[in-house]
């Protein structure tokens, strides 16, 4: 009769995901949990951890299927590798984002492409540790700290590498009010970042609404392999801006937008599987892109300081961090770094102009990339 018991409850265990756990599968789980205690704790970037790190978790428990062909976050990884939804990404920033910022002072543009020398650091690093050259590329365009535009550049030039290369990137973008701070003081002294900026002059409409479509036309022109991302980053910007079409600006601004951001976070959480993630491989990644996520934010802050000493003091070096393209965390930080040293300093709608132009330099950082390994 005992025997009989065991016998029967070892058929219920094969029958469970249980006799397929392994020490992997309960790590990952630990890092899909810890995900979401920074997203629900510390407040970093929940809109993404949250759907990653559960993902995470749920694609770690074996039996469900829900990463196989035919599982549910199968089909939300399918919409990412076939560059779906990414370019629906941009849209939606595009509804959502005032360019008027970096138009008021396109000096600051330099400073978006600054802060990309991580870029090519983590290029440069990939190489050397023996990745071909289309993987140092995808690599180092984690450094850009744009997550649709990493996908988009990672499957033209490395597919295979997408779970560990997306996954990264969204990971360091959240987890930037950590990363940051420490080398925006360490480069700049206490009298520097409390400096206020002028205010910046209003812009225009008829200027936000030519600047979309000439930007798309330029893009298209002189970066091909980049266009249909650009192109529904302005397209949405152009629903924003002419004023007459707001319902669809509020549908790709939200709706479509919140949609997409589910689908993302589920899809990018799935490849986190132990099997498929734990790899030396995926840590020399993940370390590649924290040091590009370092090189880029030290670039940006020590342009920034140079444009401060040229201008006569009239630039807070802090916004030079906000110059990698993720939007608006990177702007959030360099205001919140500025504020806790001088609550007079209102930093957001400055940083916000670099931040901007890091969106079009890691655009075409990636284009140089695509154009160069002969990616159309």
């Amino acid at each position: 009769m005992f025997t009989q018991l065991i016998d029967l409850l070892n058929l219920l265990k094969d029958q469970t995901g249980l006799a397929q756990l392994t020490w992997g599968n309960l790590f990952m789980i630990g890092v899909g949990i810890v995900m979401i205690y920074l997203a629900l704790v510390k407040k970093y970037e929940p809109f993404l951890l949250v759907g990653i790190g559960f993902a995470c978790v749920v694609a770690n428990v074996p039996g469900s299927g829900l990463t196989q062909p035919g599982g549910l976050f199968h089909y939300a990884y399918q919409g990412v590798a076939l560059l779906i939804v990414p370019p629906l990404i941009f849209l939606g920033v595009g509804a959502m984002t005032d360019f008027g910022p970096m138009i008021a002072n396109p000096w600051l543009v330099i400073l978006g492409a600054a802060a990309h020398l991580g870029i090519f650091v983590a290029l440069i690093g990939a190489k050397l540790l023996g990745f071909s050259l289309a993987e140092a590329g995808a690599i180092g365009i984690i450094g850009g700290a744009d997550g649709p535009m990493a996908i988009f550049v990672t499957m033209k030039l490395a597919p295979h590498l997408l779970p560990q290369i997306s996954v990264a990137a969204y990971s360091y973008m959240a987890l930037m009010p950590l990363i940051q701070p420490p080398i925006m003081k360490l480069l700049t002294t206490k009298k520097e970042r409390r400096i206020i900026m002028a205010k910046p002059r209003q812009v225009t409409r008829l200027e936000k609404i030519a600047f979309p479509i000439i930007i798309a036309v330029i893009v298209n022109l002189f970066f091909p392999p980049i266009a249909p991302l650009i192109t529904m980053l302005m397209l949405g910007n152009l629903f924003r801006e002419c004023l007459l079409v707001d319902r669809l600006a509020k549908t790709a601004a939200n709706e479509i937008m919140n949609i997409i951001t589910i689908v993302l976070t589920v899809a990018i959480g799935s490849t986190m599987n132990a099997e498929q993630f734990l790899t030396f491989k995926t840590l020399e990644i993940v370390a590649l892109g924290l040091v590009a996520f370092m090189f880029g934010t030290a670039s940006g802050v020590v342009a920034a300081k140079i444009m401060n000493v040229i201008s006569g003091g009239k630039i807070n070096p802090l916004v030079g961090s906000a110059g990698i393209a993720s939007v608006p965390i990177a702007a959030r930080v360099s205001h919140m770094v500025a504020n806790r040293e001088n609550p007079q300093v209102y930093l957001i709608m400055h940083a916000m102009g670099p931040n901007l132009a890091g969106v079009f330099g890691t655009a075409i950082s990636g284009g140089i990339l695509l154009a160069l390994l002969g990616v159309k």
